[in-house]
């Protein structure tokens, strides 16, 4: 497991902070299957100007990103397995490989949801586990989203629980793609399971500072949100991706 940390679990568990310091949390996110090479370039010059933790893209555009965000301080950002998790191991594995080659610093997994929605722990954690192998081979960082909206409080529970015995680094809430969204209440669930080592990123349909205040303080370390200017200007956005 790395050892990167995010703006830390200390920092989150002593208030939330304000739209100055707010940037640090999050990964600027451009997800949408239509986006193009011009928008990925306009969200990482925004990343770049705001002082973002990290651009998060799909595959295809991680190469374009490393190279945008050279010298910045922002990290590259990558998804795998998504937005819909049901992708066989060695084909997630093989994709977080190609990622991390093409110089992801992070990598964001999409769980098997049915291993988890069925209590198949075991699944859970190979599948995790040989994700996590190919990503910390590289030095980088692995999140893996359990997709909240779709689980039982008792299936998120196990779903983390797998998250920590793989060996990830993060705990995310959801993709945005498939109902529902960050709560604060999921975010509290799932620091309580994974504890203080692990981060836990909320996802989905953050689209305000207030919002973003709420996760922190329920214990999150990083926010995925297009709308992280809008965030970080306490304005409202748009839209969740």
């Amino acid at each position: 497991m790395s050892n990167e940390a995010t703006p830390s679990v200390e920092t989150a568990a002593t208030g939330a902070p304000d739209s100055g310091s707010i940037a640090s949390f999050i990964d600027h996110t451009l997800l949408k299957p239509e986006a193009g090479e011009a928008d990925v370039l306009k969200v990482c010059a925004e990343a770049a100007e705001y002082h973002f933790k990290s651009v998060c893209v799909n595959p295809v555009w991680v190469k374009t990103v490393k190279k945008a965000l050279r010298g910045s301080g922002v990290l590259t950002c990558s998804v795998v397995g998504f937005p819909l998790g049901a992708t066989p191991t060695d084909v997630k594995t093989f994709e977080a490989r190609g990622a991390v080659l093409d110089g992801a610093d992070e990598v964001d997994m999409v769980i098997n949801i049915a291993a988890a929605r069925a209590g198949d722990k075991g699944a859970l954690v190979e599948d995790i586990t040989s994700v996590a192998e190919a990503v910390h081979a590289s030095g980088a960082i692995l999140k893996v989203i359990i997709e909240t909206a779709l689980l039982t409080d008792n299936q998120k529970v196990l779903a983390c629980e797998a998250a920590v015995e793989a060996g990830a680094d993060f705990v995310k809430t959801s993709t945005g793609f498939n109902g529902g969204g960050a709560t604060a209440e999921d975010i509290a669930l799932m620091r309580r399971t994974v504890g203080p080592g692990l981060g836990v990123k909320a996802s989905g349909g953050v689209r305000s500072l207030e919002d973003t205040q709420a996760m922190i303080a329920a214990g999150a370390t990083r926010i995925g949100a297009s709308s992280g200017i809008a965030i970080v200007k306490g304005e409202q956005g748009s839209s969740s991706y």
